[in-house]
């Protein structure tokens, strides 16, 4: 067989086969799970979105996080100065494994990493108070995180400056009124 050991067509077979059983995920967007979350409830799904708030690694092995699918993600407003619409993310659950090494997540004045994430959708789990997450089993990164510029508000900067140049002005109109 085209001069390549045995050993490895007998991995090339068994990956094969072993991926072929694997559960199909289907991409799914934030927006439609909080819209009709209950629909995907128990499937195995992927979403891509930025990593934002803080990363809460528990004793458990666990880490949660939270995951916007928002516009924000690709294009940061502190870099657009375009609002387009709310933040909308979901809950993740993850392994601490999947999380080690990653950028720290999105917060004012930085983005976090963007990624695809897969795994069970749990709609109001009962074992955590009814709260509805992804329960993660495979993340890739699509783009690191990174600081963002902030530039800054010319038009406030002008009107302050104005002000403070008028402070003498306005000081000494003050001083000069007399008492009735």
């Amino acid at each position: 067989m085209i001069g390549l050991p045995m050993w490895f067509w007998l991995t090339v077979a068994l990956a094969t086969v072993v991926s072929s059983n694997a559960p199909a995920a289907t991409e799914v967007a934030v927006s439609d799970l909080l819209v009709s979350g209950s629909e995907w409830a128990d499937q195995r799904i992927t979403v891509e979105g930025e990593l934002v708030g803080d990363y809460g690694f528990r004793a458990d092995g666990w880490m949660w996080t939270q995951l916007n699918g928002d516009a924000y993600g690709l294009r940061p407003l502190a870099e657009t100065g375009e609002p387009v619409g709310a933040n909308s993310g979901i809950g993740i659950r993850m392994p601490h494994e999947l999380g080690d090494g990653l950028d720290p997540p999105g917060r004012y004045g930085s983005r976090g990493p963007i990624v695809r994430v897969t795994g069970m959708w749990r709609w109001h789990e009962a074992r955590r108070q009814g709260e509805s997450h992804l329960e993660v089993d495979s993340l890739v990164l699509v783009e690191p995180g990174r600081r963002l510029r902030d530039s800054p508000n010319w038009p406030a900067a002008v009107v302050g400056l104005a002000l403070v140049g008028l402070m003498p002005l306005i000081l000494r109109d003050r001083r000069t009124e007399r008492p009735a």
